[in-house]
Formats: C-alpha cells, sequence, structure tokens
C-alpha cells in the first residue's frame, strides 16, 4: 500500500507561512471560535492599554513582560493550528496543478466520432474516449474497453492499476493518465464537483467542522475558563481583608496561567493533523466525525474478496455432472460469460479456450444476455430460444424448481460441498433447466491475514467477513482467516441488516465496499470506506475514500483514529493536571506578604510574587510549541486493552502534567532572578 512519505514538522517550507498565518489568525473573528485562546487575547489586549495607561504601582519593564508573553501564548496557540494546516494546504497545492484544465475527446453519436472540448464544458451523462497518453478529463466510470492508468497524481504510487468496464474497478478520477490501450468513460459529476475538487477543499480544511468529542472539549474548557475567573474574581477582596491590594495586571496574568490555555490552543491541531495524518496515508476523510468514529469502532464488517482473500478469484476446473460432459459443460460456461465483464467471467472464457479449444469469440447478434444482479445472484444468455444460467448453486436450483430433486442436483451439491470445503467458490451452470455442472473458482487467502485480525481483536474490535459466498465456503475461508463471524450468501439488504443489528446494540460498525451495491451499507455504517476504484455511488456513500484501493486498510484507519482520541485525551489529561500544579506552585508564594501563614505551602521557594508570576506566565507559553511536535505527530498507540492504556496515560501525561510546572517554573524563577527580570 502506498503511504506519503512523513514530511518533518519543523520545515521552512511550512514553518515560514504558517508564522504569517498565525497572525492572520489573530482576527477576532477567527479567534473567536477558540473561547479559552480569545480570553487570552482579551487579556492580552487589557494589558497593552494598561502598560500605555500606566496606572499601577508595578514597572514598566516588568507589566511589557507579562504583555509580551501573553501575546506569544495567543500566537503560539494560532501557530499550531497554522502549522497543522500547512501539510494540507501544501497537498492542496499538488492537487490544484494537477487539476489544470484539460482537454476532454468528447464522443459524437454511437462511433468514435469525437471533438475536442475543454473538460469544464462536461455534464453528467456526456461520454469521453481517453486513449494512451490522454490525461482523462472528468470523473466517472469505464463503459467500455480496459487500460493501464497512472494514478501518482492522487495516490502517490507510481504503479500503474488496471481500470476497466464492469465489476469494481470501474470508476476513474480527472487529472490521472491513461498509459495503454483506450477507453470509453461516462462522466459522471458536473464540473466543480469532481473528486479533486472535493478533496482540495478537505485537505485545506475549509469544510472541517468540529467533532462532537470536540465541542463537547470547548465546553469543559469554557467551563474551567469561568471557574477560574471566578476564583481570580474573588481574589482582591481577600487581599483588601488582609490589607493589602493586587495589581489588575498580577491578577489578569494569573487568570491566564491557571485557565487551559494549553489544550486549548492544541484542540483544533490535533483534529487537523488527525485528518492529515489519514491524508499522508492515502485514506481521505470527509469529515473529521469519522475520524474520530474508526477509534471508537467495535465491529468491523470486511468483504471477503480483495479484502481477506487475494480477490479476482479464477476458473481453475470444470466438475460435470450426471451424463455431462467436460467440453458439454465448458462450452455452456464460455457462452453465458462472454458478456460477463468480471475478473471471474474472463478467467471462465480463457479457461474454456485454454483446456478445451472453444473458439467462439462472441455472442450472435440476436442473442439476449440475462445481467447479474445481487438479488437473483444469476447471469446467463438466451440463445436461439435456449437459456444458459450461470451462478450462485442456490439460485440457480431456485430458478430451475424441476431440478431440485434429480440425481443430476445431488451430485451438484456433493461437487459443490467438496469445493467449498477446500475453500474454493462453485458456480452451478445449467440449460434449460438441466443442472451441467459446477465451476470451480479458487480463493486464496492473502498472507498475515490471520496475524491482523488477532491484532483487531487485541484492539476489542469484531470481524465479521461478508461474502455472497455459500456457507461451507464462507466457514472454510473464514476459518483458515481468523475471523469472528461472517455471514454468507449476503445481499445488500442482509449487509444493512447486520450494520444494523449492530448499532441497535450500542456498538460502531466500520465497513469498507467498492461496488454500487455497497453503497447502502457505506451510508449506514458509523466509518463508510469506499475504494477509489469503486463506483460512483459507493464514493459518495462512504465518509472515507481510500485512495489505493486498499481494503485492508481499514485496520490501519482505526489504529489512527484510535491514535487521535488518544493524542487528544493525553495532551488533555497533561493539560488538566498542568493547571493544577500551576495553582498550587503559584499562589503561595503570591499571597505570602499578605498571609504570611503560606510560607509553608511555598515548596518551590520561589523568589517574589512577581517572579512567581511571571515565571508561570513563560512557562505556561514555552510549553503549548514544545508540545506541538506531539500534537501534529500523535501518541503513539498500541493495540492493549482499555484499562491499561488508561493507566499509561495517568502515569506518563497525568504525572508528567503535575512534575512539569514544579520543574520548569522554578528553573524560569531562578534565572529570572539571576537576571534582575523581576
Amino acid at each position: 500500500m502506498a503511504r506519503s512519505a512523513q514530511k518533518s514538522v519543523f520545515t521552512a517550507d511550512l514553518i515560514v507561512p504558517a508564522i504569517g498565518d498565525a497572525f492572520r489568525k489573530l482576527n477576532p473573528v477567527e479567534l473567536i471560535r477558540n473561547p479559552v485562546m480569545f480570553t487570552t487575547a482579551v487579556v492580552a489586549t487589557l494589558l497593552t492599554v494598561l502598560l500605555a495607561i500606566g496606572t499601577d504601582t508595578l514597572g514598566f519593564a516588568f507589566k511589557l513582560q507579562l504583555v509580551v508573553w501573553l501575546w506569544l501564548t495567543v500566537l503560539f496557540g494560532t501557530f499550531a493550528e497554522a502549522l497543522a494546516e500547512g501539510r494540507g494546504k501544501a497537498q492542496a497545492a499538488s492537487l490544484r496543478a494537477t487539476k489544470a484544465e484539460l482537454v476532454a475527446k468528447k464522443l459524437k453519436g454511437k462511433g468514435d466520432n469525437y471533438e475536442n472540448v475543454a473538460a469544464s464544458t462536461l455534464r453528467i451523462g456526456d461520454v469521453v474516449l481517453v486513449e494512451t497518453g490522454d490525461l482523462i478529463p472528468s470523473d466517472g466510470e469505464v463503459i467500455e474497453g480496459v487500460a493501464s492508468v497512472n494514478e501518482a497524481a492522487i495516490t502517490g504510487e507510481s504503479a500503474p492499476v488496471i481500470r476497466e468496464a464492469g465489476g469494481d474497478r470501474s470508476a476513474v478520477t480527472a487529472g490521472t493518465r491513461v498509459l495503454s490501450d483506450q477507453i470509453k468513460v461516462r462522466v459522471t459529476v458536473d464540473p466543480g464537483q469532481g473528486f479533486l475538487d472535493r478533496m482540495i477543499a478537505l485537505v485545506e480544511g475549509a469544510e472541517r467542522q468540529k467533532t462532537p468529542n470536540e465541542i463537547a472539549l470547548t465546553i469543559l474548557l469554557v467551563g474551567l475558563t469561568i471557574i477560574f475567573l471566578i476564583a481570580v474574581g474573588t481574589i482582591p477582596s481577600f487581599a483588601h481583608y488582609a490589607g493589602g491590594d493586587v495589581p489588575v495586571a498580577i491578577l489578569a496574568a494569573l487568570l491566564i496561567t491557571l485557565i487551559p490555555t494549553t489544550i486549548a490552543a492544541l484542540l483544533s491541531a490535533i483534529g487537523i493533523a488527525g485528518m492529515d495524518r489519514l491524508v499522508r496515508f492515502n485514506v481521505l476523510a470527509k469529515s473529521g466525525r469519522a475520524v474520530e468514529a474508526a477509534g471508537d469502532i467495535d465491529t468491523l464488517l470486511l468483504d471477503k474478496t480483495g479484502t481477506i482473500t487475494i480477490g479476482d478469484r479464477q476458473a481453475s476446473e470444470f466438475k460435470p455432472v450426471h451424463g455431462t460432459t467436460p467440453a458439454e459443460l465448458a462450452m455452456a460456461a464460455l457462452l453465458a460469460s462472454l458478456a460477463d465483464e468480471t475478473p471471474e467471467g474472463r478467467s471462465i472464457v480463457q479457461l474454456a479456450r485454454e483446456k478445451f479449444g472453444v473458439t467462439q469469440s462472441s455472442l450472435p447478434h440476436d442473442a439476449e444476455v440475462i445481467p447479474f444482479t445481487a438479488q437473483t445472484r444469476i447471469s446467463g444468455v438466451r440463445i436461439n430460444g435456449s437459456l444458459i444460467q450461470k451462478g450462485a448453486v442456490d439460485s440457480v436450483l431456485r430458478a430451475n424448481p424441476g431440478s431440485g430433486e434429480t440425481p443430476a442436483a445431488a451430485e451438484l451439491r456433493r461437487v459443490t460441498d467438496e469445493i467449498a470445503r477446500s475453500g474454493g467458490t462453485p458456480l452451478a451452470v445449467a440449460q434449460d433447466g438441466r443442472l451441467l455442472g459446477a465451476i470451480f473458482l479458487k480463493d486464496v487467502v492473502k498472507a498475515g491475514i490471520r496475524e491482523r485480525f488477532g491484532e483487531l481483536r487485541r484492539m476489542g474490535i469484531r470481524t465479521v467477513m461478508i461474502t455472497g459466498d455459500n456457507p461451507l465456503t464462507a466457514a472454510a475461508i473464514a476459518a483458515e482467516a481468523g475471523v469472528d463471524d461472517f455471514l454468507a450468501q449476503a445481499t445488500p439488504e442482509d449487509k444493512l441488516d447486520l450494520i444494523r443489528k449492530e448499532q441497535q446494540g450500542g456498538r460502531l460498525v466500520a465497513m469498507c465496499g467498492d461496488g454500487t451495491n455497497d453503497a447502502p451499507a457505506l451510508a449506514q455504517a458509523d466509518v463508510g470506506v469506499a475504494m477509489n476504484t469503486g463506483t460512483q455511488a459507493a464514493r459518495e456513500a462512504g465518509n472515507m475514500v481510500d485512495l489505493d484501493s486498499d481494503p485492508t486498510k481499514l485496520i490501519e484507519v482505526v489504529g489512527l483514529g484510535k491514535q487521535l482520541l488518544m493524542t487528544r485525551g493525553a495532551l488533555t489529561t497533561f493539560s488538566v493536571a498542568n493547571d493544577v500544579a500551576k495553582y498550587f506552585a503559584i499562589i503561595p508564594a503570591m499571597f505570602i506578604a499578605l498571609y504570611p501563614g503560606l510560607t509553608v505551602l511555598n515548596v518551590m521557594g520561589l523568589g517574589t510574587p512577581q517572579s512567581a508570576i511571571l515565571s508561570a506566565i513563560i512557562f505556561n507559553a514555552l510549553i503549548i510549541p514544545l508540545l506541538v511536535p506531539l500534537a501534529l505527530r500523535g501518541v503513539t498507540y498500541r493495540p492493549i486493552g482499555a484499562g491499561p492504556l488508561l493507566a499509561r496515560n495517568l502515569a506518563i501525561y497525568g504525572l508528567g502534567g503535575i512534575i512539569a510546572p514544579f520543574v520548569g517554573i522554578k528553573l524560569i524563577d531562578v534565572a529570572v532572578n539571576g537576571l534582575g527580570l523581576a
């Protein structure tokens, strides 16, 4: 699977634009979206005014230092968000360059005659011809032909991929280049609504909204800010009662050291960075809500073909029954598959030609093709009044009720059971109600997939394999792959019912899919990952799109979601512990003059009230940029249980959040007093 190169956080091409953006984000209209940082900016503005007026007894140099560090606190917060957005903007610029004005060969009529038009003039339903060397002008679906396509501009992966009519590899994206052969593409989007357009808007953060967890945490931070505001507001009364006073500048600075500025400054950056990690992993999340939901997933639904097995099942053997010859079965299977554009259908045609020398390459012009549907699970052809059917064994038997109790039916069940027990997929073939035999389709379980499901199990996630195969085949593949459960002979309605049943039990469900028949389930799932190669309906229904079209990546998506939640939780734990520690570190030193009994609580031995508050303000500002790399990189995630994970976070970030202010403020206080800054 492709994985974008990890780019260092602190590089000149990211930092320089982020500095400019940090100042632009001081706009009150933008800043008010973060109430804690907005409060900090208001306090900084107040102290700036007091500095100019000079109405209290504090020295000008001391107040100037407070003002500078308060504004730096705000700027460090806006800088963290700007830096997180920087990598997304860099990728958006690259994508925008890819989406330069393209020329389309718009077909006229049913032939290959075309006219060159601007891609921006294409509308839904238009058909374009794309030949070797051409850039695909619009998002669409291949309706004729097969070609190798270079999608490096989208996925970062230089290896070409096959795009073909029929099946689940028919979708193509504007800006990708055809390397060989030619295809006809039906446009599926209007100008400005294509996949690249939406992707650019998403990676730039233009459509990013706060997730429910972010909103809840913001409410908590606002509540803590109000509590500390009330607490600080009561201090002048206590000071007056003790026969002294506390300057407004000191009170304002004290408020900022106590409110949760650390997590407030990093909260937006954590969310942006979480989506950016997915983008660099070639997964596009349509919302931060989807990323968060991935971290809370309880049940994971995966299609068998292409996810658990290698995919593209290949016909390996014809197994005739009850008097049918292998050549007769091969001929019928070939006729039923000539119009089948799926890899399975083509493999049946190829096997019939290689083993039995069947040379027929096309159907008669008056033949009636019966397309496969998820409901009937049968395809076939009607030639000269003769009906040839190919499909799932039970479906073929149901479609031919007179054949159910015949010796051929009994032999067919025995043959297909053998195929299923060996992990293969049987397809039954019938002609005019007579059962001819079965086609053996081979399935191969991907190497290492069992270990990956074991990892998910350690995360507490239940895995369910979904397949259209019969229960015997499904059970064999499920046992070999190590999934927890399976759903056999699944129709779109079955998938939807399974997801709803899981959700009604209070569980969050993730699913990946690529076909139109997966769209309802993708839309219903809490996390629906659509394959980029899949149909337009699937890509619209999912809330994530995997640009590499690698279904197993859903396992990594879960890990990245958990990493996002862990990062936010860890830094919130650190910030709250940090604020509590600062409270007990500073308050005693500040009020020793008014309440000498507090000397016993001044365990840090801070020099003076002025040095205590200045040291706290400096520490409060500096801790933000020090935590930016962790916020953007994310906390390392390992699949362990919730209990050990909570204990680990409390031990590292809770204890660390308590110790850091005591150590940091003390060191800064020594420097401040040594340099005579307070």
